[in-house]
């Protein structure tokens, strides 16, 4: 069995190989040659150094992974008769695919693998630019652009920018995160005596005339005040998950099995608020956003919507029921504001082939607040009192039903009666304005509360529940209440 050793041509002048490389080079059994293009290869021919390129499969193949994936797999075959020499453009652990599958491979079948330090164009760059990368800096190879959301707070160098389609491909990948005009430097030949730096706008990137593969593209770090936000970190990480190669849980899921993990985030960001916990508040709408994202991945993966979509179709409708703010229509208070809003939906709606006036109120609303939708929408079209007197008359009404039934034990209409109560609570907490969902949640955190201060207290006294007497829990009780009031709590509950 042979061995591999891995070597890097510099970045281009034949004078900045290391001793070392060029020894491997002139005594070497087999070398072997990710490429030819490379102007050190015209010195090793001078030379009489005798080698073979990949440059062939270039043409065969469809893909640059398919390229890489062969270059290592004939590699790794010669290797195992004889000792081969390996050498890549520049570095060889800058920017290049084939030396990690080499690596891998040779891992698997107990090959032996030398990889020798070289000089990269990288170091050309930071001296030609005058950039220090202790300041940060990303590398990423084109074909990769796409697939991975740079990070603008750090500089960023594409490599191998083989051809203008590739060019073309950059640039618009960078637009999804840089402004169209921001300043990059097209380098060529770093090195050689007919190097260019060429300082451009982005979109001008595939328009340049000398593109080829000695070309890469420096991004500036984007200040600040230049940033954009971007949800799509969180969109690649979500097509990962869903990807063959992601996590079998996350590639199971569908619309249907999502929705209770959607509720879930939803009640915990509630939670937050009614915490006004603002870093939990943060994390639960991250996890809500995700939830979002998670929905959108498995619609575009049937064709049905993108996530992209889902943003354009709600930028469209905000900008299309503000006409106040992006149109030339005058408001004077907030209550006109909802008057056209509701004026807009109607509209919309009637346009959507709706039928009823309550259509559109989900059915797995929570029922207090399905309840709350319903009435309003009743009321919006004149179904409704006019104050809040016959409210009051309405809710006692409903009790003496509740109470009639329960007196005369009929289950079903006792049920009956208590949601016509609970309906009739709900009304009142609208002409209240108050949100009988959100009371609700107040009061259970205000028992869940108390109950763990009575809690407390039992385990304290060191002796169990049944030894308490109702009033002796009670008096917990009370203590919790006035601790409440002492810190500044309101209830007379």
């Amino acid at each position: 069995m042979g061995d591999i050793t891995i070597i890097g041509l510099g970045p281009g002048s034949f004078g900045l190989l290391t001793l070392d490389t060029l020894e491997r080079l002139t005594q070497a059994e087999a070398l072997l040659l990710r490429t030819a293009k490379h102007p050190t290869v015209n010195e090793l021919e001078k030379r009489g150094i005798r080698f073979i390129s990949y440059d062939y499969l270039y043409e065969e193949k469809d893909s640059f992974a398919e390229v890489y994936e062969a270059i290592a797999a004939d590699c790794l075959w010669q290797a195992a008769e004889k000792s081969v020499v390996y050498a890549v453009p520049g570095s060889p652990l800058v920017a290049e695919k084939t030396v990690t599958l080499i690596q891998q491979m040779a891992e698997e079948r107990n090959i032996p693998v030398t990889v020798l330090p070289g000089m990269s164009f990288l170091e050309v760059l930071y001296t030609r630019l005058g950039v220090d990368p202790i300041d940060g800096l990303t590398v990423l190879d084109a074909a990769d652009i796409g697939q991975v959301a740079p990070d603008r707070r750090t500089a960023l160098v594409v490599t191998q920018v083989y051809n203008r389609q590739v060019a073309s491909e950059t640039k618009l990948s960078l637009m999804d995160f840089y402004p169209d005009d921001v300043l990059i430097t097209v380098v060529q030949n770093l090195g050689l005596v007919d190097e260019k730096l060429v300082t451009v706008p982005l979109y001008e990137l595939d328009r340049l005339p000398f593109i080829d593969h000695l070309t890469s593209v420096y991004v500036p770090a984007v200040p600040d005040t230049q940033q954009r936000f971007s949800v799509e970190p969180l969109v690649a990480v979500m097509a990962k998950l869903r990807s063959p190669e992601g996590c079998v849980w996350d590639r199971e899921q569908d619309h249907a099995t999502l929705r209770k993990y959607l509720l879930e985030e939803v009640y915990e960001v509630l939670e937050a608020i009614e915490l006004g916990d603002r870093d939990k508040l943060c994390e639960e709408l991250g996890d809500l956003l995700l939830q979002i994202v998670f929905h959108a991945r498995v619609a575009e993966e049937t064709g049905a919507f993108s996530m992209q979509d889902v943003v354009d179709q709600v930028v469209e409708k905000m900008i299309r029921r503000h006409p106040h703010v992006f149109g030339d229509i005058l408001v004077r208070d907030a209550a006109e504001v909802v008057v056209n809003w509701e004026a807009i939906k109607k509209r919309e709606k009637s346009h959507a082939g709706q039928k009823s006036v309550l259509d559109g109120i989900p059915i797995h609303f929570p029922a207090l607040a399905r309840a709350a939708k319903l009435q309003a929408k009743a009321a919006k079209v004149g179904f409704d009192w006019d104050n809040i007197a016959p409210v009051w008359e309405k809710l006692s009404e409903e009790l003496a039903e509740l109470q009639e039934a329960v007196r005369e034990g009929q289950s079903p209409a006792v049920e009956e009666e208590l949601g016509d109560v609970l309906f009739a609570v709900v009304n009142l907490a609208r002409f209240l304005t108050v949100d009988a969902e959100i009371a609700l949640t107040r009061t259970n955190n205000k028992f869940v509360n108390r109950f763990s201060y009575v809690e407390r207290q039992v385990a304290l006294a060191n002796r169990s529940w049944d030894k308490f007497t109702l009033a002796e829990l009670d008096e917990f009780w009370e203590q919790a209440k006035k601790a409440e009031v002492k810190n500044g709590e309101f209830s007379k509950k």
